[in-house]
């Protein structure tokens, strides 16, 4: 089935146009409050959970939802601004029927999204999403008022998710002793990811930490990390914590101002428990991640492999191969015994306890991983470019590769989420990296 909606990571598009409006929304609510329904074998009606980040246009998006819901029979739980991970936490914990998430993760304030968890935690199945989408097409039939949901809110919703990260942290260590700098980029883990690292026994110095509907991500987070590294730098402080506007993305920094991306994070975890003497059957990467990884990876004997870009591709290939960890070098890090989902302040918790267990800096622990350099260039491209089938944009791809020979690599893919094309290119150095990233790029004919 074609999908009209669902892209990788739910239905995501700019506020106030197709499909990010209410009266779409509230029908898509509707729809998956039938699908649900359908779906639902235990006694009682269903019951979603909707948790949102801060974008200003998130209010109007949860009364939709609610009103689609409650319209088709299901009852709500509404726990406000909470990290997606936070979502899939306590849908599971709750026993409840699916969740729901009204963010639209590291974009811009303008752009918002819906996306969906089931019962178990997990991204909901394409058979689920292909479902939501034919029903999308059939009339809406308002319950009766004897069938209507009902909304109740879960106010200690925060706390729960707060003490859920706190144990994945080793019982036999504490963050006493370090200086933190956490940036939540004004969003879901404003008032958060400050209290797990405060309640574990960090110094924590937040910033990024007052949303007012508009700044989320804007120049600070996972997506712009240079404000944490100042503030690191300027602070004295031993390690930065950046997260993306849901909180499901990680960036770290040292005290050098070094910053650590996805790949390198997800290496580290792997490395120390080995070291620890447990079992690592294999992780999965993507087509971003680094070479210098894949190499490293084999130096560890894991078995390595790459899914497509998208953390919904890393959790199938783990579930495929049956092994725990995964990521991308964007910061998505998925460790399957310790979350059913990517999780930004669980997977800072996990290298924080490499740190804690080895007593040895992050920077040293990985000075023997010599990372290729990457450009990565985003264009905006016209809708109508077929960068896939374009004679001269294959040309100039077929170029680069022989200029790079076997010393690098180059990876042109569109985004699931904005019309915007990422041309990566790897390197020995970054000054050659960048400029076949640009060379590649300019040959996009880009939106007006």
């Amino acid at each position: 089935m074609k999908r009209k909606y669902f892209g990788t990571d739910g239905i995501r598009g700019e506020v106030g146009l197709s499909p990010i409006t209410p009266d779409f929304v509230m029908r898509l609510g509707y729809a998956a409050g039938k699908v649900f329904s359908a779906d639902h074998d235990a006694h009682g009606r269903p019951t979603v959970l909707i948790g949102k980040d801060t974008r200003i246009s998130g209010y109007m998006l949860e009364s939709a939802l609610e009103a689609g819901f409650t319209a088709a029979g299901v009852d709500v739980v509404l726990c406000g601004p909470i990290p997606t991970p936070g979502v899939a936490y306590l849908t599971r914990a709750l026993r409840l029927s699916a969740g729901v998430v009204i963010s639209a993760s590291h974009n811009p304030y303008q752009d918002n999204g819906i996306k969906f968890f089931s019962a178990n935690g997990d991204k909901l199945p394409d058979e689920l999403e292909n479902q939501i989408e034919a029903m999308l097409d059939q009339p809406f039939v308002c319950a009766s008022s004897m069938a209507m949901g009902k909304v109740r809110r879960l106010d200690d919703a925060a706390g729960r998710y707060i003490e859920f990260c706190k144990s994945s942290f080793p019982n036999q260590y504490d963050l006493h002793g370090l200086k933190l700098v956490v940036d939540c980029a004004n969003g879901a883990a404003y008032h958060i990811a400050p209290n797990v690292f405060h309640e574990l026994g960090a110094e924590v110095i937040a910033i990024a930490n007052q949303p007012n509907g508009m700044n989320i991500n804007d120049g600070v987070g996972a997506t712009s990390p240079q404000a944490c590294i100042q503030e690191v730098i300027s602070k004295g402080a031993d390690y930065g914590i950046a997260l993306d506007g849901d909180a499901d993305r990680l960036q770290m920094i040292d005290s050098q101002g070094r910053l650590f991306n996805g790949d390198e994070l997800l290496y580290l975890v792997a490395k120390d428990r080995i070291e620890s003497g447990k079992e690592v059957r294999g992780a999965v990467g993507t087509l971003m991640t680094n070479i210098a990884i894949e190499n490293a990876f084999a130096d560890l004997g894991v078995p390595f492999e790459r899914a497509s870009v998208g953390d919904r591709y890393v959790l199938e290939k783990l579930k495929q191969k049956d092994w725990m960890m995964g990521g991308e070098s964007s910061g998505h890090l998925i460790f399957l015994d310790k979350h059913t989902t990517g999780d930004g302040i669980v997977a800072a918790l996990q290298v924080l306890a490499t740190v804690r267990k080895s007593g040895i800096s992050i920077s040293e622990r990985l000075n023997t991983v010599k990372m290729y350099p990457q450009s990565l260039v985003n264009v905006r491209y016209k809708k109508d470019f077929d960068w896939k089938n374009d004679p001269q944009f294959q040309q100039i791809q077929a170029e680069v590769m022989q200029e790079l020979g076997k010393n690098g690599r180059i990876l042109v893919r569109a985004s699931g989420t904005e019309p915007v094309l990422r041309v990566m290119v790897e390197a020995t150095e970054q000054s050659i990296a960048q400029s076949l990233a640009e060379k590649i790029a300019s040959k996009v004919p880009k939106a007006s």
